[in-house]
């Protein structure tokens, strides 16, 4: 890199800033090079050093434009835009060069690449001369006036476009919507009859709009330049910000039209406004003016903070990489040299400022800090004021919407319990109907379905709803029959209480369950669950689901349980719950093609007193087949904890283990499901279902419904039968029982990995240590005398000292080590998800 050169014979200089970099366009004509290259275009670009205060060159190139000796190359603007192909932002270049009879110019707009080089992008010729405002915005898009009219082209646009509309005293800008939105404003033709006179016009979309949305019509014909901010699309109506300058020394701010905020500036004749972002100290706008001048205003306060004169160029980039944007202001040169950037300013008016050949010379600035800190200090008062209002804005809405979930709830209770509801107006709260319809066309609709859709049972038939209370538990059953018509693929119970002091109802977390009962056929008596193994709780607010083993309900009772506990329950003596069944319907059997929709059926009622409150024994007469003694089994199922053991002897048969639990002392056979047997003990202890099922004479499992304990003895009196080469291995358990296993192999892996990770690390660095000794072991000289013996033993027992030391602080590899740590903290990473599965289901139970 070398420092920029002072000798400049260059005509015609442009510059931009693109990257934090300058780069200088130079239209160079030389005599002294070949004659096929008469008129070229050269660039360089330079770096700020923030250690030399000055501008290093970075890259340099050339390109030739004409290969004409009669050519005369110019540079029109150049600018850094959005290129929409390659989604970056890059620099371009528009030059223009006569014809030989000079009746056309070609233009050609160049790009400079990531490469360094300056490739062709848009070329086009026009038979006249581009004057005034020209601007190179998005796309690339060139857009330029000409007789009233508004011309553009871009890689997209195939050619040079006009716009259909006449219009006068020409602005452009981008609208920051989505990919952006190039338009034309300007004020209409007295010929046209439009009804308004600000017409604004977008180039992609070839769309007329209301200009007055950005600008009103009073300022368009004294606005010199202007900058969109923000813009917006509501309701198809466009909301804007935008800062304009005007000749009447002017700064204004417009929103949606309207004018905001003023700010009188010192000089006339605005060319440009630019905004830097300086962080945390807010916004500035940048407002160029011919004849050098610059102005920098505060966004927040919009207050001037500093003027300039005498400068050449302003540029807004993140010149010294720090994260946030500053101003660089380039100076005229007043002597010799005519070094564009031998004379700068680079400074963000927040404590950054860099500056050469300036001398003592310090910005003008309008007022003082302690002004400025003050007029800043209203600002943020003013933001924190209206995001104050905004907050109880939200709080208000929050409010509306708690209050219409409330009533929701309320009338879907009513609904589903078959009271009446009284519904409040619309209007009261603050709600507005999707739709309107009367009773007649409702009536028509359903006739019309009823038409269409074949005739289906809607709902399983309920036969009989009932509740036990046993161990401080309350369970909740439901007997229902669902025939071909009713296909689902998961049913559940959940329970509701009955609003009461409360103004709305509360949802009872609990357990559910499904069982299979025994076809009406006295040939298949047989009960299975089809949730026994998958038993889960429900969330406070959410009824879990139960995927029962078929899909189909053809010719099938289910039995369907929730468990809760009951002392919450009792806390106003007298309890309520409606039952509530959850399932899920095939959508082909009411609209093929669709998908599957939830049902929600509303059962009855259950009652609980806690004066009235009894519990008795379950199962009292086992042999007996009534409902009670089902109702009983199956609120004995719901409650205890399950186990299902697979029994596997490679070696010996089983034997006769059905014949062996039969005769043992305490159990009972149940007649009504006759694979089930009892064990009522006389004490406290809960009883006990078993349950066997042989799969061959070598292999059978086994499911215990009962307490921990009594399972661990009943399992020590069973391996006394069976043969010693056995093996006994659980399948199934409750939900609780198998988290907290899993929970146990976890924190055993975690801990053997611990022990493995560790041992493996320092036995490998305890391996060199002995592979260092073995080979270093014959290398002591035998001592000649008692001096050499004691130099020897001396070496040795320093030797004994830093083993001991380095065995007291082990220094192991980094990458080893590394991957020790990664190994642990995956293993890790599963304990701790098994540990909080396991918090969750013990805060629930």
């Amino acid at each position: 890199m070398e420092k920029l050169s002072s000798e400049e014979s260059n005509r015609n200089v442009h510059s931009l800033s693109h990257g934090g970099k300058i780069i200088l366009f130079t239209c160079k004509r030389d005599s002294a090079v070949n004659v096929s290259e008469r008129s070229g275009l050269t660039f360089r670009s330079f770096y700020f050093e923030r250690e030399g205060n000055a501008f290093l060159k970075a890259t340099e190139g050339a390109a030739a434009i004409s290969r004409k000796l009669s050519a005369h190359v110019d540079i029109v603007t150049c600018k850094c835009a959005v290129d929409v192909q390659k989604r970056v932002k890059t620099a371009f270049i528009l030059v223009t060069r006569k014809s030989e009879k000079g009746s056309s110019f070609q233009y050609s707009l160049l790009t400079l690449s990531s490469s360094h080089r300056l490739e062709p992008c848009i070329e086009f010729k026009l038979s006249y001369k581009m004057k005034g405002n020209v601007c190179i915005l998005q796309g690339p898009t060139v857009l330029w006036s000409h007789d009233n009219s508004v011309f553009y082209t871009s890689p997209l646009a195939e050619g040079v476009r006009k716009s259909p509309i006449q219009i006068s005293k020409f602005l452009f800008g981008e609208l920051p919507i989505h990919k952006g939105q190039l338009f034309a404003l300007g004020l209409s033709e007295p010929l046209l009859t439009n009804p308004s006179p600000t017409l604004g016009y977008l180039c992609e979309e070839g769309q007329v709009f209301d200009g007055s949305l950005i600008l009103p019509h009073p300022y368009i014909c004294i606005t010199q330049c202007l900058q969109v901010l923000t813009a917006d699309r509501v309701d198809d109506v466009l909301r804007c910000s935008v800062i304009a300058a005007t000749s009447n020394q002017q700064l204004v701010l417009f929103e949606n039209g309207i004018v905001k905020d003023t700010c009188e500036v010192p000089f006339e004749q605005a060319e440009d406004i630019q905004m830097v972002d300086t962080g945390r100290n807010g916004c500035l706008f940048v407002v160029s003016f011919k004849q050098g001048h610059v102005c920098a205003v505060w966004k927040e306060t919009f207050q001037i903070a500093s003027c300039w004169s005498d400068v050449s160029s302003v540029h807004v980039d993140d010149f010294l990489g720090c994260g946030t944007e500053q101003m660089l202001l380039l100076f005229r040169n007043q002597g010799v040299s005519r070094e564009p950037l031998e004379k700068f300013l680079i400074t963000d008016l927040c404590g950054i400022c860099y500056s050469c050949g300036q001398g003592s010379e310090a910005p003008k600035t309008s007022s003082s800090p302690q002004e400025n800190s003050l007029l800043t200090l209203q600002a943020l008062e003013s933001r924190l004021q209206s995001g104050l209002i905004v907050l109880q804005e939200l709080e208000s809405e929050a409010r509306v919407k708690d209050r219409v979930v409330q009533q929701s709830i309320r009338v879907l209770t009513d609904v589903l319990s078959g009271r009446e509801n009284v519904l409040s107006q619309p209007e009261q709260e603050g709600l507005v109907a999707l739709w309107d319809s009367d009773e007649e066309s409702n009536d028509e609709t359903l006739d019309d379905k009823m038409h269409e859709t074949p005739a289906l049972s809607s709902r399983p038939k309920i036969d009989k709803l009932w509740h036990r209370i046993t161990e401080e538990q309350l369970v909740v059953g439901l007997i229902l029959t669902a025939d071909s018509g009713i296909p689902t693929s998961g049913v559940s119970l959940s329970l509701l209480t009955e609003p009461g002091q409360s103004s709305m109802p509360t949802v009872i977390q609990t357990r559910s369950q499904v069982f299979w009962l025994p076809a009406c056929s006295p040939s298949t008596p047989t009960l299975s669950s089809s949730s026994s193994g998958f038993t889960f709780s429900e969330p406070a607010a959410k009824r879990s689901k139960q995927h029962i083993a078929s899909n189909d309900f053809t010719a099938c009772r289910l039995a369907v349980t929730a468990v809760t506990k009951l002392a919450p329950l009792l806390t106003s003596g007298c309890v309520k719950c409606c039952a509530m069944l959850h399932y899920v319907e095939k959508a082909e059997a009411l609209f093929p093609g669709s998908s599957p929709t939830t049902a929600v059926l509303h059962c009855g009622e259950v009652s609980v007193d806690i004066h009235d409150l009894c519990q008795k024994p379950l199962l009292q007469n086992p042999q007996i087949k009534t409902d009670e003694v089902r109702e009983d089994l199956l609120s004995l199922l719901t409650v205890l904890d399950y186990w299902v053991l697979h029994i596997d002897s490679p070696d010996y048969s089983l034997g006769d283990i059905d014949g062996w639990i039969k005769r043992r002392q305490g159990f009972k056979k149940i007649d009504m499901i006759p694979e089930y047997l009892l064990l009522d003990s006389p004490g406290p202890s809960a009883p006990m279902l078993l349950r066997w099922h042989q799969i061959n004479p070598f292999q059978g499992d086994l499911s215990i419904h009962s307490s921990q304990l009594q399972t661990l003895q009943f399992l020590d009196s069973m391996l006394s039968y069976l043969p010693d080469s056995c093996l006994i291995q659980p399948v199934k358990c409750t939900r609780s029982q198998s988290t907290a296993q899993e929970f146990a192999c976890a924190l055993e892996k975690e801990v053997l990995s611990l022990k493995e990770s560790l041992s493996s690390l320092l036995c490998v660095k305890d391996d060199e240590e002995r592979t260092k000794e073995h080979t270093g072991h014959g290398e002591i000289p035998e001592p000649g005398s008692t001096e050499d013996l004691i130099r020897c033993t001396r070496e040795v027992w320093q030797r004994n000292v830093e083993k001991s030391r380095v065995r007291l602080n082990p220094l192991v590899d980094a990458g080893r080590y590394r991957e020790m740590i990664q190994r642990i903290s995956e293993v890790k990473m599963d304990a701790d998800l098994t540990a909080l599965q396991q918090a969750q289901i013990t805060l629930v139970s």
